[in-house]
């Protein structure tokens, strides 16, 4: 089944308008956040319109609809990913949720099962977003654990050659992206999960640019954690996901303190609701849960499995096409092997903002940059790249646009050298 794009984007009011002087617009930045669809934007708008009232409060009619949206959402996100519905918490965003993680675990008391002593190390990648890597960063020298990674190969992989001594007996936690927000490659987890379960570590996973784009269980992975933002699958901004094992979610204490986490009150103690509760403190984002909620239930309709199948191959076609441009570098995979619908490139000659800028004058949205992973950008060797990231509403006439921009830009460009 290929993907009937041109149906699609009649459900994404934004590809009605043009940019730039007239011309249409070519959006290849999903990567950093995703269109909406008319469900999404609907669900969002009337939630406010008709339902608009505190969750977990009040006894009225309004307040009985809101709070019936908001765990209904719940309810779909769950059953998206293949948890209970127990083990879904509301952040704000992915960062939020991986910065729960970090904080709750190092709020852990003395013994508890969280709880890190110096010496303990915490183990992440080169290729982690700076979500992923500055909240551990930030715990080891807080409990004076020992942050340790795994290195890429030339091919933009993880080298998983010395995994039994960059996970040792003394790993506490290992928190790796699902897929590299740079080089889209997507990383081997059965490997990681068995060596970081065999040694009692905790893995936490970053499937930010997994989750919008393939199809994911978090049982059938085996992992322990797992963080995803909404406004990268379709959703609203505002509103991210942690999912945790129950049991494991019972263990953690919370992050935040305030209103509805609490079980009990006096003026000198505190006791906390269950999981999820008592890691949403406050009244949430509720609309925008409610907008996720339509979001995954309109990529479910559309089926994951498609939506990879055609961001492979558009991939693919992308990939040839940059190959076939002299002065090209592409970083990351050059196979659908283990590989998502981001490509990063540089262009010799051409700084990427300035690649950036001139494909934004033909109407070509790509992203330009350190792509939030400074660490992995030195790694590589440049101080930025051009990424253009591909989702269900684009097809092979946007790459083809993108792929004279890259010629325009370089015959633009060879004036002034």
């Amino acid at each position: 089944m290929t993907l009937d794009t041109v149906r699609i984007r009649k459900d994404f009011p934004i590809f009605e308008r043009t940019v730039r002087d007239g011309k249409k617009l070519i959006y290849l930045d999903s990567g950093a956040t995703s269109q909406k669809p008319n469900v999404v934007i609907d669900a969002e708008m009337n939630f406010y319109r008709f339902h608009n009232a505190a969750v977990h409060r009040g006894a009225h009619q309004l307040a009985e609809e809101a709070t019936d949206a908001y765990e209904g959402s719940r309810k779909l996100v769950a059953d998206f990913i293949g948890a209970q519905n127990d083990e879904i918490v509301f952040t704000k965003s992915a960062t939020e949720s991986l910065n729960l993680l970090a904080y709750a675990m190092g709020n852990s008391d003395p013994g508890a099962r969280f709880a890190l002593l110096p010496g303990d190390e915490i183990v992440v990648s080169e290729m982690e977003h700076h979500a992923n890597l500055i909240p551990w960063q930030q715990l080891c020298k807080r409990t004076g654990a020992v942050l340790k990674w795994f290195s890429i190969d030339s091919e933009g992989r993880l080298d998983l050659s010395s995994i039994d001594s960059i996970i040792s007996k003394r790993t506490k936690v290992v928190a790796i992206t699902h897929q590299s927000n740079v080089l889209g490659t997507i990383n081997p987890l059965e490997n990681i999960v068995a060596r970081a379960h065999e040694v009692g570590a905790y893995v936490v996973l970053d499937a930010c640019q997994s989750i919008p784009h393939m199809s994911i269980n978090v049982v059938n992975l085996g992992v322990d954690f797992l963080a995803f933002s909404a406004h990268k699958a379709l959703g609203p901004t505002g509103v991210g996901v942690l999912w945790g094992r129950a049991e494991l979610l019972e263990d953690l204490p919370p992050f935040l303190y305030g209103g509805s986490m609490i079980e009990t009150v006096t003026m000198t103690d505190s006791t906390w609701a269950p999981a999820p509760k008592k890691f949403e403190a406050g009244v949430p984002n509720m609309a925008q849960a409610v907008g996720l909620g339509a979001a995954v239930t309109y990529l479910s309709s559309i089926g994951l499995n498609e939506i990879h199948k055609h961001e492979l191959s558009l991939t693919s076609y992308l990939i040839n096409g940059l190959q076939n441009i002299p002065a090209v570098r592409i970083f990351g995979p050059a196979t659908q092997i283990m590989r998502g619908g981001t490509v990063s490139f540089a262009v010799d000659e051409i700084h990427p903002h300035d690649l950036g800028q001139y494909l934004d004058s033909q109407g070509i949205a790509v992203r330009t940059g350190h792509h939030c992973a400074w660490p992995l950008n030195k790694k590589l060797g440049v101080a930025a790249t051009t990424r253009a990231s591909v989702y269900l509403y684009n097809d092979q006439s946007d790459l083809d646009a993108l792929l004279e921009g890259v010629l325009g830009a370089q015959k633009y460009f060879s004036r002034f050298s």
